[in-house]
């Protein structure tokens, strides 16, 4: 059996002295060698966190018998938000329309959305070749698109769009089944297909694994946080661990680590990540000393320093897609017992945190809620630790990557099957 699965902006395991964390795709494809199962996994060449390309021109890569990479050359882009990241999508769906045809059709495709323009040339190829595709939901693209517009800008925004709408619901329709990371992703796949859901359109959560790291990485990386001030078992400490861009709302971390010296609360607030938005953050809080920024961390000091914290900050904005999703950067945190901090106050991570009791809500942008909630938090031990143990047994439950991708790779084997007896 062979799949393919198409992917861009997650990691890729070219580099063997990478210490970057494997993603949604890059744990799938970890599973999928565990069953026996070959695969390609076709991406682009460009480096979305660090903004560089990783190859000169289109490569093939072969991770052992059953791994194969296809990386795609476009133009890359300077900033998320730009036209140069759509005209590199755009490239990226033409040569693999291209270097596809040159390829052993397999026997399903499963694609990430985004990219709107990738996802559409895999369900082409796979009308060509009479191949399923199922498109795994991540982002709600183009729809989130206009809602990042100022309100006055949003109708001239549809018109400009209309032809990605288009393309979007007839890619969606085209897909043998949808996947996501939510039932609510699920819906709004099929919603976007103009059908019914079926007993073949399934969620499976973003999942985390449970990493092994040395004794040298441990102890490298908890010198690293010596050295900031970051000690276990000594003060309260909120993390985030994130990127710093024009979504998440850092600035009430901020705002509310301000309100929080004022009233002489000892909280510290570390902020770890890297971002267009990273500098004008750090000017933000030159005058809270309770505020670090580590900048980017590999995997092995995330781990040390979610053992060390109290908390994990999760500052969504008030959108509809963020409200439909459970997001890699709370289940992380419940991986290492961290009760989980988030905004706003309703949604399905919202309600997920209220109903296992492994975490709290405040407001978007309410930085004086925030203070107020994580003073309440740090004067109540008995209840953060009550939080700490059901926010490890709901990560057991539902979030191990180990049994999510199992059951994922498990579920495109039979999909494979059933169409390809």
């Amino acid at each position: 059996m062979h799949i393919w699965v198409i992917t861009v902006g997650e990691p890729v395991p070219v580099d063997v002295n990478s210490r970057d964390r494997p993603h949604r795709t890059g744990l799938l494809t970890r599973s999928l060698e565990r069953r026996g199962i070959r695969t390609t996994w076709w991406t682009s060449s460009f480096d979305h966190f660090r903004k560089k390309h990783l190859a000169s021109d289109h490569s093939l890569i072969k991770l052992g018998p059953l791994l194969t990479i296809r990386m795609l050359r476009g133009c890359g882009y300077s900033t998320n938000i730009s036209l140069s990241r759509l005209r590199d999508h755009r490239q990226l769906a033409v040569h693999f329309a291209r270097e596809a045809e040159n390829s052993e059709p397999p026997g399903v495709i499963i694609s990430a959305w985004p990219t709107i323009e990738l996802s559409t040339a895999a369900v082409q190829y796979g009308k060509r070749h009479n191949v399923p595709v199922i498109l795994d939901m991540r982002d709600m693209w183009p729809d989130i698109f206009i809602e990042s517009l100022p309100p006055g800008f949003r109708y001239p925004g549809k018109i400009l769009l209309k032809r990605l709408f288009r393309e979007a619901s007839r890619t969606c329709a085209a897909a043998a089944a949808v996947t996501g990371i939510t039932d609510a992703f699920v819906d709004w796949g099929v919603r976007k297909a103009g059908r019914k859901r079926t007993v073949r359109d399934i969620s499976f959560p973003m999942g985390y694994p449970k990493e092994d790291f040395s004794k040298d990485e441990i102890r490298e990386a908890e010198s690293f946080w010596d050295d900031l001030g970051i000690y276990a078992g000594k003060g309260f400490v909120a993390c985030f661990l994130g990127s710093f861009g024009r979504q998440l709302d850092v600035e009430c971390l901020i705002q509310a680590a301000r309100i929080l010296k004022n009233r002489r609360r000892s909280i510290k607030f570390v902020l770890c990540g890297a971002g267009d938005y990273l500098e004008r953050y750090r000017r933000m809080a030159d005058d809270v000393p309770e505020v670090i920024f580590p900048g980017w961390i590999d995997a092995a000091t995330m781990h040390v320093l979610m053992r060390r914290s109290s908390v994990g900050l999760d500052p969504l904005p008030n959108r509809y897609d963020f409200l439909a999703t459970i997001n890699n950067k709370a289940i992380e945190y419940m991986s290492a017992g961290l009760p989980v901090i988030s905004s706003p106050r309703n949604g399905v991570l919202h309600d997920l945190l209220k109903r296992k009791a492994c975490g709290a809500g405040y407001a978007s942008g309410n930085a004086e809620e925030l203070a107020t909630l994580l003073s309440a938090i740090r004067d109540s031990p008995d209840q953060l630790k009550t939080w700490s143990r059901n926010a490890a047994a709901l990560f057991e439950e539902t979030f191990v990557a180990e049994k999510v991708y199992d059951r994922m790779s498990a579920y495109l084997e039979d999909f494979a099957t059933s169409v390809n007896p």
